[in-house]
């Protein structure tokens, strides 16, 4: 992101709205929703930034492996996986989402924003998922690098932690 700020600056600023913004989701549970179509997506990097800053909303780091592993299985809401079904569906193909999935997130009590906004932040993030695979950005391993950038992020959000991390040493995302 630092290579090209004109680009990265409205990226940033619609994944502020989607995950941080005012919602009837928490920004944990946005997250979960980023984090889990970035592990479908297999993008390494956007699923453990994402899923260290779900966790950090959280304060469950077991959780948002457990959700990557195996949503139905995990210890989230039925609303959430219904709209983490949703949003699989999204990150395989929009027209896999059927009536009857949207109808099932709303018997668990999503609202349609909710459903809304969990496409959308589904087909964001497969395109932030091809954007850093696909310049095969550098990423650090060590799980406390994503502890604190988390910590920044859920502190003064994205589009202010990008030129924040402006270092030379710093992954571009």
């Amino acid at each position: 992101m630092a290579f090209r700020p004109e680009t990265a600056r409205p990226l940033n600023e619609l994944v502020d709205v989607l995950l941080r913004g005012a919602h009837t989701l928490t920004p944990g549970e946005r997250e979960l929703i980023a984090t889990y179509v970035s592990s479908q997506n297999d993008c390494e990097y956007c699923q453990t930034i994402h899923g260290a800053i779900a966790a950090h909303h959280l304060q469950n780091e077991p959780l948002v492996i457990d959700v990557k592993r195996d949503y139905q299985s995990a210890s989230i809401s039925p609303k959430l996986k219904a709209l983490l079904n949703i949003a699989g569906k999204t990150a395989r193909g929009g027209r896999h989402v059927t009536t009857a999935d949207v109808e099932h997130a709303r018997a668990q009590g999503a609202s349609d924003l909710e459903i809304h906004d969990t496409v959308l932040i589904a087909a964001v993030f497969c395109m932030c998922n091809r954007y850093v695979d696909g310049l095969a950005t550098w990423m650090p391993h060590d799980p406390d690098f994503y502890r604190q950038r988390a910590a920044l992020v859920a502190e003064h959000g994205y589009a202010a932690s990008t030129l924040a991390s402006r270092t030379p040493d710093a992954p571009t995302r």
